[in-house]
């Protein structure tokens, strides 16, 4: 049985140790929109050298869920205001890990830090939340069948063609969200079922930078949230 996971250390951290893993992060990404019912938003990348951040290239635009953001369950702990639900056509606030760099295209065929998934057509991501594979990434010729909901990540419209899974909802707390990604997107301000997407050069640009062993970090909420985490734990300024 081949179950391709991405269940990987989502649970919440307390406040001294959220500032830990900002200590030990050094490469940040950070997606702002200007408020929770906006589906546009600006992608930002920063790395860190010593103590100080420098930002990375230049922000670029990024759609958000149709209905803009809820928050998610990532590393942050619980947040007041609107929770992110299956189904909801919000993307999930908050801070999160990168998991698996996936696409359409052979291993050999894009240089990468991240570890990488070859798509196939039988691969299916779980959306089913009474299933044993809920917010799982499963091969169908290798499973038995205990889902009613799932996303095929083979697709003729190619928003799958790059992508990176987003540690949300991690382990998976039932109805809390599933199978969010950073993939391609149809149009500039053509909003997500959830995920966060992007013009190709700019996802492919991501992918090659990302870094597991600099223990890089997804912040993505609204401006007034992030200048929050930012008085508190020194972050950089976003313009």
């Amino acid at each position: 049985m081949l179950v391709l996971a991405f269940l990987l250390n989502g649970s919440a951290l307390p406040f001294d140790e959220i500032l830990g893993i900002f200590d030990t992060c050094r490469q940040l990404v950070v997606v702002v929109s200007p408020n929770d019912g906006s589906v546009k938003a600006r992608l930002f990348k920063f790395e860190k050298s010593g103590k100080k951040w420098h930002q990375v290239g230049q922000a670029h635009p990024v759609n958000l869920g149709k209905k803009g953001l809820a928050w998610g369950r990532g590393v942050q702990s619980a947040k007041h205001g609107l929770q992110k639900k299956e189904g909801d056509q919000r993307s999930p606030a908050g801070i999160f890990r990168f998991g698996t760099a996936f696409g359409y295209a052979e291993a050999e065929t894009i240089p990468l830090k991240l570890p990488y998934l070859p798509i196939t057509e039988e691969q299916l991501c779980i959306e089913d939340s009474n299933s044993p594979y809920y917010n799982q990434l499963v091969d169908a010729a290798q499973v038995q069948q205990e889902w009613t909901a799932r996303e095929n990540m083979m697709r003729a419209d190619e928003q799958y063609k790059w992508g990176i899974f987003v540690k949300q909802n991690l382990p998976p707390a039932p109805e809390g969200g599933s199978c969010i990604f950073f993939h391609l997107w149809r149009a500039p301000g053509s909003g997500t079922l959830g995920c966060t997407a992007m013009a190709e050069d700019n996802l492919l640009s991501l992918m090659q930078w990302l870094d597991p062993q600099k223990e890089p970090l997804l912040m993505q909420m609204t401006e007034a949230s992030y200048r929050d985490y930012r008085k508190k734990f020194s972050l950089p300024v976003i313009y």
